[in-house]
């Protein structure tokens, strides 16, 4: 029987410990402060933005939250990430993506501070990762870390597959696996044989971004399987980018589609902003 891993639970627990951690700051004289903007009005992003808000809320932390209309320009967004990046007050910086298109949005994510990079998206945080220092680390894969290891899954020696190998969240999983002791492979849409790949995978972490892609052809028997993809389905259900009642009799643990890696991304940024 495979088991469930509980990403809500889990991200609960963290956020809890993280509580306790802002109340010692606090008391400490140490406040944080997360600056949250958004440009536009796209409808996800506001429900992302809002949640930051409430999970700054519950860890006890305080926000700053900047809503500029869809026609801003770009001199003036990296003049206002300018005066956040001064501020001492302000801890953490994060501008919400996706950015309208007349904004180039890797100048802008160069524009904030290294220092105050919670989404750990900038060259010197990644860079920082990728030669072990300590840093900022991108929220999704440093959550998926935190399921496996707060389910007892060990990760030293295994065989780990990683589906994707995007900026945000392929590459750092990878780097993050490895940092571990994990035997890492990256696969892609170039990669020939691709079950044969993923089917040696004791852990496989998918994002891919292709709705039910992975069945249960590509997993051994006895995987951890961490699906970090959210789509809607036909009758507009949420799921990932694993076919879950396909996949789990399969796995020895999985992660459902919502209630996995979904809520590890936020308490990861509220620890990237407690520090």
């Amino acid at each position: 029987m495979y088991k469930i891993i509980d990403g809500k639970k889990i991200s609960q627990e963290i956020k809890d410990e993280l509580r306790e951690k802002a109340a010692q700051l606090k008391a400490a004289g140490e406040s944080r402060c997360l600056a949250v903007i958004q440009v536009g009005a796209d409808p996800a992003s506001s429900v992302y933005v809002n949640n930051k808000k409430k999970a700054c809320e519950y860890v006890g932390i305080e926000s700053l939250s900047y809503s500029l209309p869809e026609e801003t320009r770009e001199e003036e967004l990296l003049k206002l990430i300018g005066e956040l990046n001064a501020k001492k007050s302000v801890s953490g910086i994060l501008v919400q993506l996706p950015l309208p298109e007349h904004i180039n949005e890797e100048k802008i994510l160069l524009a904030i501070s290294p220092d105050k990079d919670v989404d750990g998206f900038h060259p010197v945080s990644v860079g920082n990762l990728s030669i072990g220092r300590p840093g900022f680390v991108s929220c999704t894969p440093a959550g998926v870390i935190q399921l496996l290891k707060r389910s007892g899954i060990e990760i030293q020696g295994k065989e780990c597959v990683v589906l994707g190998r995007s900026n945000i969240v392929g590459k750092p999983m990878a780097m993050l696996l490895l940092r571990e002791n994990g035997t890492v492979t990256v696969c892609h849409s170039k990669t020939v044989n691709l079950r044969e790949v993923t089917r040696r995978a004791d852990i496989l972490v998918v994002a891919i971004g292709k709705p039910k892609f992975i069945d249960e052809s590509y997993v051994k028997e006895g995987t951890v399987v961490i699906d970090v993809g959210i789509h809607r389905d036909e009758n507009n259900k949420l799921c990932g980018d694993v076919d879950f009642e396909r996949v789990a009799p399969h796995c020895s643990a999985i992660t459902p589609v919502p209630g996995g890696v979904g809520p590890m991304t936020i308490a990861m940024l509220m620890s990237n902003c407690v520090g």
